[in-house]
């Protein structure tokens, strides 16, 4: 398959289209080692493409795959203690996939995973403002701590930003966080009286765990990703 020049480098993210048609006019380009001045020229994945004398390639589309992780997988590639990790729950050529955000050991529910690193990277900042929900099942019935945690609270000298949070009925609370410190949840609640006995995430911003069966994943769909790509 062959492309235009223009639209692959457009495609390796160095420059848009426009430019990069600017910069094939005025002798920056070289295919196979032969400088191009004229922007109908095609290409293939076989050809060599430089800008400047640097080579550039398309990049692969982005994807995201929601992941139900189950109970007792660390979130990680290589476990030292030997622990069984998400990548042993996933196919083979899905294991190069790059998490976003962490779920601790114990933590269960929706983990999403990308291809693209710079988007793993902004989606976990707390500037991201993303909203992460979950439900956690807790010890005890003396929910008179909880004011502290929904208006912030330090713990140990950690300050963790306002929760939102809502009793749904047993022991169950629903919590909503944007920070996303190391086990923010089960620090805070512990802290007010309310330890966690167990956690599961639900929702990643607008992506829903669903009805996706433990230990299974699911690609999310393009128009989605692509909705997500333009917030950032």
């Amino acid at each position: 398959m062959t492309v235009r020049i223009g639209k692959y480098i457009a495609d390796s993210g160095i420059a848009s289209r426009r430019h990069a048609e600017e910069l094939i006019r005025t002798g920056h380009v070289s295919v196979n080692g032969t400088v191009i001045d004229t922007p109908v020229h095609f290409v293939s994945e076989s050809d060599v493409v430089c800008v400047d004398g640097r080579v550039v390639s398309p990049q692969p589309d982005t994807v995201v795959y929601a992941f139900h992780k189950p109970i007792n997988t660390m979130t990680t590639t290589r476990d030292t203690h030997g622990r069984k990790t998400i990548y042993d729950c996933l196919p083979q050529h899905l294991r190069g996939l790059k998490y976003i955000g962490r779920l601790d050991y114990k933590t269960t529910g929706l983990l999403l995973l990308t291809n693209n690193g710079d988007l793993a990277r902004k989606m976990t900042l707390p500037s991201s403002g993303i909203i992460r929900t979950y439900v956690a099942t807790v010890n005890g019935n003396d929910y008179s701590g909880l004011d502290a945690a929904r208006s912030g609270i330090t713990v140990d000298g950690v300050h963790y930003a306002p929760m939102e949070i809502i009793k749904i009925g047993g022991n169950q609370l629903l919590v909503r966080v944007t920070e996303g410190k190391k086990n923010e949840i089960r620090i805070v609640l512990r802290s007010v009286g309310c330890p966690v006995r167990k956690l599961h995430r639900v929702s990643y911003g607008k992506i829903k765990l669903g009805n996706l069966p433990v230990g299974k994943i699911q690609q999310i769909p393009q128009k989605t990703i692509d909705e997500l790509l333009k917030t950032f």
